[in-house]
């Protein structure tokens, strides 16, 4: 079989979803689906920096020739380093993307997957960003090396270079969750393990407006959650070393997952020594956070308890449901100015079962809980469970990150009804609809409001919608200020839609009696119209006689 080119063009998103799934295809009944995910995966990280670093390389190449370097000079340079210090990772010419293809059909003593795995050992030993990250499962005896051959000859055609460094990153990125979130689906994990939708990261972040201090996820999956935050600060022309990134992550590929997201970004995060179980043996345990993203899987009935954890101050978690120790693990991470967004189940706002309410009561009369957000359905691809956004703050009053005080209230936001449809089956958040809550959020505390111009935003109508300086007021059917008194009156339950009511409807600018004559001369139009049709059916009944 000839070999598939490499394409000269960048590949659009639909390319690369497309490829992926064929490239999924070529080891699907070979393996598990857990191990080809981490083997395609793999390979597109792979390739992804070999394009980048031949991008860097070709620019390299233009600069020195405009500067009249000859061909020796050139090539000799190229070989430097230090020329790829920013922008790109080096890759050693044995780890190189057409190396690699240019063996994969060569039978040998030496495998295809043997080759894979040094050209891993080369990346991680020459970018130490990279170290103890990649994986090296090429050569495992259940990976068909066949196969693997025609894998790399497919994703010769994916081209990462062409587009700009931040939106091959983005495209990367985007890659990743697409991948995921399908093989969350396919194999029927729970949502939320894996990916969160972008649309409600860029919620989360756009309250919270992460400029300066620490950034903490405690099930940070790939790194989306600080990707973004990286993303805000950039879009607010922000140096990205005001945020110092921790997290950490129990499943092992999609920490090393993490660890390349972040290493992509050039982002220097703290994700732990190794993978590890939040509960069993939380990482970072000396450090309170500014800070605190997280969608953590929702109700998970098989976690590590412990009765006796000092996380445990506003009650102890139910054994078959962790909903409530990742929320009390959360509060015990924040600074005293510092404030939280977590993604839950909607289940969590009102549950009474196995303590649950009682916590959520400690959590309004400790005065923890800021604003509750009710999301619309189908936002998330791998489940149909509805969620919600709770953010926390150790202290609402003013100047405590904000100019308001709101200490003794609850802000809630009613969003159920936004978004639109990107397929029949999932939905997303438009840009303007997702600078609505978080201003509504910031004029109730009054936050500065800054607009979303984040730059990789691929949603509709990406305008500047900033309201600085709108003061907050309640509106019928989104939005509602509530007291902690009223909040216990309703038995602490938290569900947006039990506070903010319903939309007002819209003013009729048509005088009455001016309406009043119009439909009674439409109803006698209809009347007229009725008996023309009986007698027509009369008289061709007739005819029948």
């Amino acid at each position: 079989m000839a070999r598939r080119p490499a394409t000269t063009q960048p590949s659009t998103r639909k390319e690369l979803k497309d490829t992926l799934w064929r490239a999924a295809d070529k080891l699907r009944g070979s393996m598990s689906a857990a191990q080809y995910k981490d083997v395609v995966l793999g390979l597109i990280f792979l390739k992804y920096v070999s394009d980048a670093f031949n991008e860097r390389r070709g620019q390299i190449t233009e600069e020195l020739r405009a500067d009249g370097y000859d061909d020796e000079a050139v090539a000799e340079t190229l070989e430097d380093r230090d020329e790829y210090a920013s922008g790109a990772f080096w890759v050693d010419p044995d780890a190189r993307w057409g190396a690699l293809v240019a063996e994969a059909k060569v039978t040998g003593a030496t495998t295809i997957g043997q080759r894979i795995n040094e050209a891993m050992d080369l990346l991680m030993r020459d970018n130490p960003s990279l170290e103890g990250t990649l994986p090296r499962l090429f050569n495992r005896d259940n990976v068909d090396q066949r196969r693997l051959a025609e894998l790399l000859d497919l994703l010769n055609s994916v081209q990462f270079s062409g587009m700009g460094a931040a939106k091959a990153r983005d495209l990367l990125g985007e890659v990743y969750e697409y991948f995921l979130a399908n093989f969350a689906l396919s194999e029927g994990h729970r949502g939320g393990e894996f990916y969160t939708p972008a649309s409600v990261v860029r919620v989360i972040v756009e309250v919270l407006q992460p400029r300066k201090g620490r950034v903490y996820d405690p099930c940070c999956g790939s790194g989306g959650m600080f990707v973004q935050a990286e993303k805000f600060l950039d879009a607010h022309d922000a140096d990205p070393t005001n945020l110092s990134v921790y997290g950490q992550e129990l499943n092992e590929s999609t920490w090393r997952m993490a660890k390349m997201n972040l290493a992509i970004h050039g982002l220097n995060g703290d994700l732990g020594p190794r993978w590890g179980d939040t509960f069993a043996m939380p990482y970072h345990p000396d450090r309170q956070m500014d800070y605190v993203m997280a969608n953590p899987p929702f109700n998970i009935k098989d976690w590590n308890r412990n009765e006796s954890d000092p996380r445990w101050v506003y009650g102890v978690p139910p054994a078959k449901n962790a909903n409530y120790a990742w929320m009390q693990h959360i509060i015990s991470k924040l600074a005293p100015d510092g404030m939280a967004g977590v993604v839950m189940a909607n289940g969590s706002m009102t549950s009474t079962s196995n303590g649950e309410g009682d916590i959520r009561a400690q959590f309004v009369e400790n005065d923890l809980v800021a604003a509750m957000v009710a999301l619309p359905d189908k936002l998330f691809r791998s489940t149909g469970i509805p969620a919600c956004l709770w953010f926390f703050a150790k202290d609402k009053g003013a100047g405590r990150g904000g100019s308001v005080d709101r200490r003794g209230q609850v802000l809630f936001i009613d969003a159920r009804e936004m978004g639109y449809m990107i397929t029949r089956a999932q939905r997303g958040l438009k840009a303007e609809e997702i600078q609505r809550i978080a201003d509504t959020f910031h004029a109730w505390r009054g936050m500065e409001q800054l607009s979303l111009a984040t730059a990789d935003v691929t949603v509709d109508d990406e305008a500047d919608v900033s309201a600085a300086g709108i003061e907050y007021e309640d509106v019928p059917g989104l939005c509602k200020s509530v007291s902690i008194s009223e909040i216990k009156d309703a038995g602490y339950a938290l569900t947006p839609g039990r506070y903010v009511g319903m939309a007002g409807a819209e003013e009729d600018a048509e005088p009455l009696d001016e309406k009043i004559a119009r439909l009674t001369n439409e109803l006698n139009e209809q009347f007229a119209g009725s008996s023309r049709l009986q007698d027509e059916v009369v008289s061709q009944l007739e005819r029948l006689q």
